[in-house]
């Protein structure tokens, strides 16, 4: 597949910058660089097994041991609105 990006001036001259610091091609570093950041993020499934998510609202709660304990009536209808006739 063949596909064209166009690149300001500034980033065009990095990335050649980047490719001769390299010894390669601009467009063979612009390759790598997508194959990179393409192999950097998992398929995506659109399901996670029971695990995967354990794991994940693990990470998501890592330092909520820290954070102010509230009460469930924080949580009302009435609470968010208290202020409004």
């Amino acid at each position: 597949m063949t596909i064209q990006v166009e690149l300001s001036p500034e980033k065009e001259v990095l990335l050649t910058e980047e490719a001769l610091l390299r010894g390669i091609a601009p467009e063979q570093y612009a390759r790598q660089l997508l194959d990179e950041a393409i192999s950097s993020h998992p398929a995506g499934r659109g399901r996670l097994t029971r695990e995967e998510l354990h794991a994940m609202l693990k990470r998501i709660g890592e330092g909520s041991e820290n954070r102010p304990k509230l009460p469930t009536s924080a949580f009302s209808r009435e609470s968010f609105y208290e202020d409004r006739p």
